[in-house]
């Protein structure tokens, strides 16, 4: 079981307070997993077996509590009596109102809560407005590249590494894969048709299901590319798919809210404003690209790009392009009140490619820590304070 600890010590920290727990990110990405760890972490730590209640509601198993009233009735009945019990319910999303159940417990005093779901929109309306300040919520992501290859210790190429990671996937079970192209491809096509067909297409009842699928296709061809909602609806109309504008907006929140698509939008660093046009997507696993399109032409510097983005977030920034005047930033990462930027680069070997990421940085004039990532296996070097740091080191440090 490859331990997830960016998530495992948020749990921990939060372990008792009287807040719930919510644990968001994409099918499959390893919420469940995570619960069994912290589950483990918590008998280690004296807490019996009998305080620990967990649902998993894709288990067909619990149907019958799939009615609120029910799932309150079956837990408040198994509370152990005097002492503080932990409730995991994994997939709440599955239980119509679930909400009204979660309420009446959260006000338990003996009652530690935790909930999973695999859509953004499950914590949306009215329940964040019912539990308002009363929860905190945990993104969780597949695997990060050190992560990842803690699961292949007898490995040490790196490089090789690095190749299988953006190729096969990041999500934790193609680790016991053992690099079966065929059953990789088997396990990516049934998380794609998951997430799509029952996240998008029954929530948001879409009936052009081959328009939605186009509109996938583009923006996993065009990961790290400026684009707009315009853009991708002249793109399939001169391809004989009309589609308006407000449709590709909707299918891109869908999209969105099922974490399987990041919406990194603009920031201009001498102005100091956000910007609300020409933004730039990533996609939250680079295999999933490679299922759907295939090893035809692959920009190498943009699948970086998507690596460090998602990289970044589980970093805890929050990240925007960044721009200063016509010149493009590739990140500007915020964290506790800093500001870092990067570039990032497939290689810059050839001295016009290094002066050409360079020129952006060297046109901010503020003092933040500015950085050069690439897949150029060198020493750290410095270019008059902008370091440039080799991605596979930077990735597993």
């Amino acid at each position: 079981m490859i331990e997830r600890n960016i998530y495992l010590k948020k749990l921990i920290g939060f372990k008792d307070k009287q807040l719930i727990k919510v644990i968001t990110g994409i099918r499959r990405c390893g919420k469940s997993t995570l619960l069994k760890i912290f589950q483990n972490y918590l008998i280690e730590n004296g807490v019996k077996q009998g305080q620990i209640i967990t649902i998993n509601f894709e288990n067909p198993d619990y149907d019958n509590l799939r009615d609120y009233k029910e799932l309150y009735k079956f837990l408040k009945n198994k509370l152990a009596k005097n002492t503080k019990n932990y409730i995991f319910l994994d997939e709440i999303q599955n239980v119509p109102e679930y909400q009204k159940a979660i309420d009446g417990l959260y006000i338990m005093d003996n009652v530690d809560l935790y909930i999973t779901g695999s859509n953004a929109y499950f914590m949306s309306g009215e329940l964040a407005t019912l539990l308002s300040g009363r929860y905190i919520e945990i993104e969780m992501m597949p695997l990060s590249f050190k992560e990842y290859i803690s699961a292949f210790p007898q490995q040490q190429d790196l490089s090789v590494l690095y190749r299988q990671y953006i190729e096969n996937g990041s999500f934790p079970y193609i680790t016991k894969l053992d690099d079966n192209k065929d059953q990789i491809r088997d396990y990516l096509s049934g998380i794609y048709n998951t997430v799509i067909l029952k996240d998008v297409v029954a929530r948001k009842k879409i009936t052009d299901v081959p328009a939605l699928e186009s509109i996938v296709k583009f923006l996993f061809d065009n990961i790290g590319n400026i684009t707009t909602p315009k853009k991708i609806s002249d793109t399939m109309t001169s391809k004989g798919r009309k589609i308006s504008n407000h449709t590709v907006e909707n299918y891109i929140s869908a999209l969105a809210d099922c974490f399987i698509l990041y919406k990194a939008s603009r920031y201009d660093i001498k102005g100091k404003q956000y910007l609300e046009t020409l933004e730039k997507y990533y996609i939250a696993d680079t295999g999933l690209r490679y299922f759907l399109l295939g090893s035809k032409y692959v920009d190498m510097g943009h699948i970086l790009e998507n690596i460090v983005y998602l990289e970044l977030l589980r970093r805890g920034y929050k990240v925007f392009i960044g721009r200063t005047g016509q010149l493009e930033i590739d990140f500007v990462a915020e964290k506790n009140g800093e500001t870092e930027y990067y570039q990032v680069a497939q290689t810059v070997m050839p001295k016009d490619t290094l002066d050409r990421e360079l020129e952006p940085l060297y046109k901010i004039k503020d003092h933040n820590a500015k950085y050069l990532i690439t897949m150029d296996n060198v020493p750290n070097v410095s270019h008059n304070g902008i370091k440039q740091i080799y991605a596979l080191d930077w990735l597993t440090k």
